[in-house]
C-alpha cells in the first residue's frame, strides 16, 4: 500500500477524506509551498496537486485562470515536481496525488516522469485526458513505481465502462459530479447519489467526488454518501491573491474538514 490506500482504510467506516485540490505555481511560486503545508495543517487528507498546462480542457474559468497565472510565474512540470519535493522535506506527510494532462508527461517521458514523481514523494497521479484504451504505457510506468493511477468516471459512464475504470483505478475512483468542466455550482448535480450508487455496485474501491462543490454545506452531503469530497474552484476562488492567500485557503479548509467530520446518516452499502 501507498499512502493513499493507507489514508482510506484509516478512515473506513469513520468518516470521508477531504481532498483539496491546487493548483502549483499559484498565486506565486512562494506561496504555492506555503498553501501546501497550510492545507494540511487545516485538515486536508489528501492533496491533489495540479500541474499547469496551456489547454486544460477538463477546467472551468477559475482553475484556467489559476493556472495561466502560473504558467506565467514559469512553473514547470520539473517545478512541481520540486514543489512536490520541498513538500515532503518540509515535513507534508499526507498523500499527494499529482494532477497533469498527459501532453507534458509525454514530454517528460513516462518512465522517467513516474520515477521522478515517486521519488519526490508523489502518490498517484491523475490524467484527466488520458482514455484508459490507451493507457497501457503509462500504467506499466505507474505500477513499476508504485504510483496509483487514479481515473476519473463520468455520470454518462455505462455500466461496463465503469466496470472496466473501476477494476483499473488505484488509490479511489474519481467521480465527476457533472457533465461539463470544473467550477463551483449553486448545488449539487441531480442525480448524483444514484451515479455514487451505481459505481458502490462494481467497486468496494474509494470512491470520491469532485466537481462543483462549491462550499462546506454541499461538501457535508457529499460527505455523507461519498469516501472523499475533492474541492477545487472554490479553494481556488478563496486564496484570492498572494497577500492572503494562505489565511484564506486555512479558514475554508478548516470549515470544509468541519462539514466533512459530522457523522453520516446515511450508509450507502459497499459491495465486496
Amino acid at each position: 500500500m501507498n499512502r493513499i490506500d493507507e489514508t482510506f482504510r484509516a478512515l473506513q467506516n469513520k468518516r470521508a477524506a477531504l481532498m483539496p485540490y491546487m493548483p502549483l505555481g499559484f498565486p506565486n511560486l512562494r506561496t504555492s509551498r506555503e498553501l501546501i503545508r497550510a492545507a494540511q495543517d487545516a485538515g486536508a487528507d489528501l492533496l491533489e496537486l495540479g500541474v499547469p498546462f496551456s489547454d486544460p480542457l477538463a477546467d472551468g474559468p477559475v482553475i484556467q485562470h489559476a493556472t495561466q497565472a502560473a504558467l506565467a510565474n514559469g512553473m514547470t512540470l520539473r517545478k512541481c515536481l520540486d514543489l512536490t519535493q520541498d513538500a515532503r522535506a518540509n515535513g507534508v506527510t499526507i498523500p499527494l496525488t499529482l494532477m497533469s494532462y498527459y501532453n507534458p508527461l509525454l514530454q517528460y517521458g513516462l518512465k522517467k516522469f513516474a520515477r521522478d514523481a515517486f521519488e519526490a514523494g508523489a502518490d498517484g497521479v491523475i490524467i484527466p485526458d488520458l482514455p484508459i484504451e490507451e493507457a497501457d504505457a503509462w500504467q506499466d510506468a505507474a505500477r513499476a513505481q508504485n504510483l496509483n493511477t487514479v481515473w476519473l468516471a463520468a455520470p454518462t459512464s455505462s455500466a461496463e465502462r465503469l466496470k472496466r475504470i473501476s477494476a483499473a483505478t488505484r488509490g479511489f475512483l474519481y467521480l465527476v459530479s457533472l457533465t461539463g468542466v470544473t467550477g463551483a455550482r449553486a448545488g449539487l448535480a441531480k442525480g448524483l447519489e444514484e451515479f455514487i450508487a451505481r459505481a458502490r455496485a462494481v467497486t468496494a474501491k474509494p470512491l470520491c467526488v469532485g466537481f462543483g462543490i462549491a462550499d462546506a454545506e454541499n461538501a457535508r452531503r457529499v460527505a455523507q454518501c461519498a469516501d472523499g469530497v475533492i474541492v477545487g474552484s472554490a479553494l481556488v476562488q478563496k486564496i484570492g491573491d498572494a497577500s492572503n492567500a494562505v489565511e484564506n485557503a486555512r479558514a475554508f479548509i478548516g470549515a470544509l474538514r468541519q462539514a466533512v467530520n459530522q457523522k453520516s446518516e446515511i450508509h450507502l452499502t459497499r459491495s465486496r
